[in-house]
Order: C-alpha cells, then structure tokens, then sequence
C-alpha cells in the first residue's frame, strides 16, 4: 500500500516523535554553546512568539469596557463592575486575572491592538482560525503565513520552531515547514522508528510535495539535535487550565523557548498554544482562570527574557480565531463572534492602544466591526520584529500599525 508522505508525516506528531527518536545525535550542552558561539543568532536580529489561544477568546472581558453602559447592559451577568478592572485609562481595564500584563502596560511594554480581524467574518472554528494562520481571508490555501515566510527565506532547519509536536497551519509551507519540537519525552519503538525512516528517506522518484517531507524530516533531526540537549531537566511553572497540543502548560512551552533564547540558537520565530476558549456556558470564572494561566505565563516569560542580552530583542504576540458576541447567551457565556484584541509584549515594543475601539452599540448582526486588518499586525512583525519582507508571507499594501 502506498502512503502520502505529506499527509502522513506533516502536520502530526510522528514529525516530532520521528527527529526525536530515530538516531539523530543528541549534542551536549557545551556542545551546543560552542555551536552557539560560533554561529549564534546575531545581536540585534529579532525573535517573535506567536502565541495562539485556541477557542475564541472573549476579547470584551478581557480588554473590559467598563465605563461604557452599553457592555453592562448587554451582558449583566457576565460583566465586571468598575472596580473589579485593572484600569488602563478612564474607559478600558484589563480582567482581574491580567494583573503581569497590567504591569507591563505601566512600563510601556505591552500593546493592545483593538478590533483585529478579517474581512466578511466566519464564525467557524475551522475556518477561522485557518483564515488566522493562513492569511487568506478570501480563498482557502494550503500554506501558511511563516510556511511562506520560510518558503522564501533559504534552507535553515531552525528558522522557525513550534513548541509541541503537532505543526499548525501556521508554519506549513509549500517547500519547508518549521520544527515540530516534541517535548513530552516519550519515545518511539524501535520497529516504528525504523519504519518512519524509510518513510522519510529521498527517493528519486519522489514528487515535489514528497521531496519536502524528506527535506522536513532531515530538518527536524538537525532541530532536534539542536534542541533535545535544552529539553531536559524542564520544570513546570505550574497552570492547571488548557493545554497546547503537546499537552504541555503555556509556561513549560514558554520555558523551552526561553532556554533557547538564551541559548543562542538562531531561531527567529517559536509557535506556543493554549487551548479552551470556547466559553458557551459558565464563562467569567473558565475564562478568568484562562488568562491567569496566560498572564502568569507571559509575564513570567518576558521578565525572564530582561534579564539575559539575547531575550531582549524577543516580541510576542497573543491571537485567538475570534471574539466572541457582545450579548451574552442564556447559559451565562457567550457564543462566537467576530473581532478582538492581539496583545503584543516585549521590551522592543511601543506599549498603548493601537486600532480603534470598536463600538458595542453599533454592530454588525450582533457582532463587533472589524476596526484593524490581522495582516497588518503580522505585516509589522515580519517587517520590523524579524527584519524581512512582509510581502511573500502576507501580501503587499499591508498599512503599518505602529507598535514596533
């Protein structure tokens, strides 16, 4: 029987588990500071973390319109009072659970981008967050926007790297993919890794889509040589809420990618989720335990990253697929709806608000005005977090934003 090797291998945890346990050689931690000092990511060249929360995120108690009657009367139960909000001017506050995220805002490191979303909105799960991690709001595509990134940039296996052993849509693209990092530490048997070899391994005969999960499979034993030597010894930071697709706690995946900052690997670009967003019913205390996990997360993350040279030049990015409704439903959630808040943090970052807020009074069905296109936000990440061409990844005529 024959098998598609894309299918088989890409986008699934056998990309992972495959680097991880078939041979490739394991390199020292002082081996990997020598590679480090002899071919480090150059001072002054960017890393972005895109951290992706899947679920769909209630952008409006989050970033909370506490002053405006509007919310209040839209959702009386679901609303927080005044006093309940971490204030970021005389008419937004963050939720109660944000309180690292509040500090970063007061020392002008964290930027709230208003608003974002896409043109004629899904309200699909799928859909949408395919249109997210492909930047095709108009047509379905196969490719997605770092996947073209890396389309476009060269060969090195280590550009981009997802933390966790399924590769989102996000980083596959028509020639390369980034890394699937699989960090639960459980192997292969051997049987399996022998037959996942000959799987990966070239043929002459192999088609241009089969020449690119060979070229994955030879990358992510580089990747995971590079990385397995910073995978050990990794201690959880705690969080008890949604999981990234690895199982891993947002912390944990953020700790890897902090090991590596650190450590001198040259990856320009990590990918990190976390999971449970989906807020039909019971929403404020799920939601508010949700974005303590984040907060904690990512506060935790970027005061770790201030204290060594190389974490200094780390941005990151926080997106979900979509908002939610600015009614709430009877069951005390709310259903999906259309735009929200990209939170944007890292000490290269011009903190305050960019994008207008959107209205709760005048609405589309029901659902919140897209004010700020998605792909101006990655347009400036590209552009101005990494150093590179926006175009090829999310087309051009992309407006700048302003945070960077």
């Amino acid at each position: 029987m024959q098998v598609d090797r894309r299918r088989f291998l890409i986008g699934s945890s056998v990309v992972a588990a495959l680097g991880v346990a078939g041979g490739a050689t394991a390199w020292s931690v002082e081996e990997l500071t020598a590679t480090a000092v002899e071919h480090p990511r150059a001072d002054g060249d960017g890393v972005v973390v895109i951290v992706t929360l899947y679920g769909g995120n209630d952008g409006i108690n989050t970033v909370i319109p506490y002053s405006d009657n509007a919310y209040h009367d839209a959702r009386p139960e679901l609303a927080y009072a005044e006093d309940d909000v971490l204030h970021l001017d005389g008419q937004l506050g963050l939720n109660p659970a944000m309180t690292g995220l509040h500090d970063l805002w007061g020392a002008g490191s964290l930027a709230i981008v208003r608003g974002v979303g896409y043109p004629k909105p899904d309200h699909s799960h799928f859909r949408s967050m395919d249109i997210w991690q492909t930047a095709s709001p108009s047509e379905p595509v196969h490719t997605g926007w770092i996947g073209r990134w890396l389309d476009a940039t060269g060969d090195d296996p280590l550009r981009a790297v997802n933390v966790g052993s399924v590769l989102p849509s996000l980083a596959v693209g028509e020639r390369a993919t980034a890394a699937a990092l699989n960090t639960s530490g459980t192997p292969l048997a051997a049987a399996s890794v022998a037959t996942l070899a000959a799987l990966g391994a070239r043929s002459a005969s192999d088609s241009a889509a089969e020449s690119m999960v060979c070229a994955s499979y030879a990358a992510e034993k580089v990747a995971s040589g590079t990385f397995s030597p910073l995978l050990g010894g990794s201690s959880s930071r705690g969080g008890t809420g949604g999981r990234g697709h690895g199982g891993q706690s947002l912390a944990d995946q953020l700790a890897v990618v902090g090991r590596c900052v650190k450590a001198g690997v040259a990856t320009r670009v990590y990918s990190v989720q976390l999971g449970g967003f989906d807020t039909h019913a019971d929403e404020r205390g799920t939601q508010q335990k949700l974005l303590g996990e984040l907060d904690a997360a990512l506060s935790g993350f970027l005061a770790d990253m201030r204290t060594d040279p190389r974490g200094r030049d780390v941005v990151v990015m926080a997106y979900s697929e979509f908002g939610r409704r600015v009614r709430a439903n009877a069951s005390e959630g709310t259903d999906h709806g259309t735009a929200g808040p990209v939170f944007v943090a890292g000490a290269p970052v011009r903190g305050g608000f960019y994008g207008d807020e959107p209205s709760l009074t005048d609405l589309d069905v029901g659902d919140l005005k897209v004010t700020t296109d998605f792909r101006d936000v990655y347009a400036e990440l590209l552009a101005r977090g990494i150093g590179t061409d926006p175009t090829p990844a999310v087309g051009a005529g992309r407006k700048p934003v302003g945070f960077l």
